[in-house]
């Protein structure tokens, strides 16, 4: 048995002779085996030790967070959390609004001749501001004057008329009387005659008949005198109702004529004439609009969402661009409209020089004021109740995390944390939608 295995046929390599020598050789190159097995070895293990590497160079960069984004630090705005009390307001856009405001419509139907006064004027209550021109107005109060003359002195006719019927009645009445009296004579003279046998007794009776005749005449004329003077005070009051009616109808129709001059009705100022010369108007349309610079208030449109915390009565600011004015409110209206509720303040301080009506304004309302919270200014996204992602710096303040806050009661310009931040933390509250693909940011 040889003292060595021999090796595989694989693994023997003949030698090559050169060409030169073609004498054979007495023995053969043969590799040892114990360095093949150290190569391989090796191999296998240079293998292993890559293979090591590159999984915990695979892991190790998956482990790598992303990298993050950069953000101008000048473009953001960064607020400070804060712990203490917090007034809760909100805030709406208005214009001032005269408390004292007239519109003056049109009495009957006209044609414009002619502007007086133009917008912008001082007027008193009698100030005449377009005049107006109706020839129907004029023929109408014309008819009315000549009617009203008329049954002025149908009445005065009428009531001649009530006095003779009362006189007649008491000429009646007074014959009647006399009648009375004279027939009770005459019976009671015959009674005596009948006594002592001058007259006979039928002929006595005949004038005790006349006698209750005559008394009977005399009542019913009395009555009927009372009747005629009874009668005259509801019929004069027929006739006078009918005239007093024509009296009123006449007022009406020279009020519309006197209406043809339109007057302001009150002392202010001009605001509006949305009519030109030679306009027709109708009944009912706006000539003009008049109020008094002096009063005014606020109407301020607060977001339906804000408004549900509006109570009458709760302190207010009006900014009016050249000062700021105290106020309270005073009106809530019921309704909404375009998503907005009108809120009216009355002005409770003094107005700034230049407040006019219909001047653009701010207003703020107080609602109430909260003790020990914690507040941040309030973010662009986000309501009452709401969890939203707040961007968080962290201590190096380079970086800023993504961080999950919940908001609770609101404000105009601050917002109650409940839960995710605590105080001295340093938020980003501008608008970050444009990296919500992002947990991380950077600053620079």
């Amino acid at each position: 048995m040889n003292e060595f295995p021999s090796p595989k046929m694989s693994e023997v390599k003949p030698t090559v002779r050169p060409a030169k020598s073609m004498a054979p050789t007495s023995s053969m190159d043969i590799p040892r085996p114990s360095q093949a097995k150290a190569k391989r070895r090796r191999r296998i293990m240079l293998a292993a030790i890559g293979g090591v590497v590159l999984i915990g160079i695979t892991w190790g960069l998956s482990r790598l967070k992303p990298a993050a984004p950069s953000v101008d630090r000048n473009v953001v705005y960064i607020d400070t959390v804060k712990r203490g009390p917090m007034v809760r307001q909100v805030h709406g856009i208005g214009t001032l609004v005269p408390e004292d405001i007239s519109w003056i419509a049109a009495r009957t139907q006209g044609h414009v001749d002619r502007l007086v006064l133009r917008p912008g004027a001082e007027v008193e209550a009698d100030s005449v501001i377009l005049v107006l021109s109706d020839p129907t107005v004029v023929q109408a109060a014309a008819t009315a004057d000549s009617q009203l003359k008329a049954a002025e002195a149908s009445l005065v006719n009428f009531k001649m008329q009530l006095q003779n019927t009362v006189l007649a009645s008491e000429v009646a009445a007074s014959n009647a009387r006399s009648d009375d009296a004279q027939a009770k004579i005459t019976a009671d003279a015959n009674d005596k005659g009948r006594d002592k046998g001058f007259i006979s007794e039928v002929q006595a009776k005949l004038y005790d008949i006349a006698a209750e005749a005559a008394a009977t005449r005399s009542a019913i004329a009395q009555k009927q005198l009372a009747f005629a003077k009874d009668a005259v005070a509801p019929q004069l009051a027929a006739q006078e109702a009918a005239v007093e009616q024509l009296r009123i109808q006449s007022k009406l129709r020279h009020g519309d004529l006197d209406a043809l001059n339109v007057r302001a009705g009150m002392q202010g100022v001009l605001q509006l004439v949305p009519v030109d010369v030679g306009a027709v108007v109708s009944p009912g349309t706006n000539l003009a609009r008049v109020a008094n610079p002096k009063r005014l208030k606020a109407a301020i449109q607060v977001a339906e969402t804000q408004a549900k915390d509006i109570q009458i009565g709760q302190l207010a600011q009006v900014d009016t661009r050249n000062g700021i004015v105290a106020g309270k409110v005073v009106r809530v209206d019921p309704s909404v409209q375009n998503g907005t509720v009108t809120v009216d303040i009355t002005l409770t301080g003094d107005l700034p020089k230049g407040a006019r009506p219909d001047l653009s304004i701010d207003g703020t309302i107080e609602l109430e004021r909260l003790d020990n919270v914690t507040y941040v200014g309030r973010p662009p996204v986000g309501q009452e109740g709401a969890t939203v992602g707040i961007f968080r710096l962290e201590a190096d303040g380079v970086y800023a995390t993504r961080t999950p806050v919940q908001l609770g009661r609101s404000s105009v310009n601050s917002i109650e944390i409940i839960k995710g931040l605590e105080p001295g933390d340093r938020v980003i509250l501008s608008d970050m939608s444009q990296w919500d693909a992002n947990d991380r940011i950077k600053l620079n």
